[in-house]
């Protein structure tokens, strides 16, 4: 019997007939493994990228060494770890695992609780944005706030304190923190150095002789002057941002919906291209 044939817009009617307070996790399971999945794993490197720029973070990460000397790792380490709670949530023992190490691994560099605050706000904000600007779509309403209620409770279960709540509220506090805290230092301009290296990756292989100005064009004025990047040129930014939006219409206009979800057959990296043991992720190789 042949299966029936899904519509592009089944997953948002599905998304906007949902309650993102008590189906949050479905809701942001669909729009990061189904809707968006390319988008939001670009705007989640750059979401932990802006994160590095916090001068304590940004101390703390030089000062335990690991993203400068094995940056892919260290960033493979973490997005499994996120990946796994989120495609198992919070009670399966996979997800709980997951969590454990998150804990960890934010025990190993202990950033304050608003640092902290901050980095979850990024990661909800932040690719909220990316989609509003370059998704196929705008992201829904169930999607702004599933995702806000679903970094929220990745935060209380990690014991961060005072974290907003909904997604209007989270917006204002990254836009309000970012202002007062986000500058200069040599340690984050040092990581950045070495961590773009991952964001070169993203970047199509006909293009890499011009990456550094790209990567300088997916970065805001606030982020390039905190990491010390100078303003790309013009065609950089018109150049980038032409091909983002072409791509989203050629998304919209002619593919289909998917039928496999992000990481079905599991999540394969440069680190791991094997497999991964999921209890030993976070461990300095050597």
């Amino acid at each position: 019997m042949r299966g029936i044939r899904r519509g592009r817009y089944d997953n948002l009617r599905r998304i906007e007939g949902s309650d993102p307070e008590a189906d949050y996790l479905l809701i942001h399971q669909l729009t990061l493994r189904e809707e968006f999945p390319w988008d939001m794993r670009m705007a989640f490197n750059l979401a932990f990228n802006r994160s590095f720029a916090l001068p304590r973070v940004a101390a703390e990460l030089v000062r335990t060494g690991r993203v400068l000397t094995e940056p892919r790792r260290r960033a493979d380490d973490t997005g499994i770890i996120m990946y796994e709670i989120l495609m198992h949530g919070f009670e399966h023992p996979r997800g709980r695992l997951a969590l454990r190490l998150l804990n960890e691994a934010h025990r190993q560099v202990p950033a304050g609780n608003d640092d902290s605050v901050y980095v979850l706000a990024a990661l909800v904000v932040v690719p909220m944005r990316w989609l509003r600007r370059y998704g196929w779509r705008a992201p829904a309403g169930q999607e702004r706030e599933a995702a806000a209620r679903y970094y929220r409770e990745v935060g209380l279960r990690m014991g961060i304190r005072d974290i907003p709540a909904g997604y209007a509220a989270f917006e204002a506090w990254f836009d309000a923190y970012e202002a007062a805290h986000l500058r200069h230092t040599p340690e984050a301009e040092r990581i950045e150095r070495v961590t773009r290296e991952l964001l070169r990756g993203r970047i199509p292989k006909p293009l890499r002789g011009v990456a550094d100005a790209l990567i300088a064009s997916l970065y805001d004025p606030p982020l390039r002057r905190a990491y010390a990047v100078p303003d790309p040129p013009a065609w950089a930014r018109i150049g980038l941002h032409a091909v983002l939006r072409s791509r989203a219409l050629l998304l919209l206009r002619l593919a289909g919906p998917r039928t496999t979800p992000l990481f079905a057959d599991g999540i394969v990296t440069k680190s791991y291209p094997d497999g991964y043991d999921l209890a030993k992720l976070g461990r300095p190789s050597s």
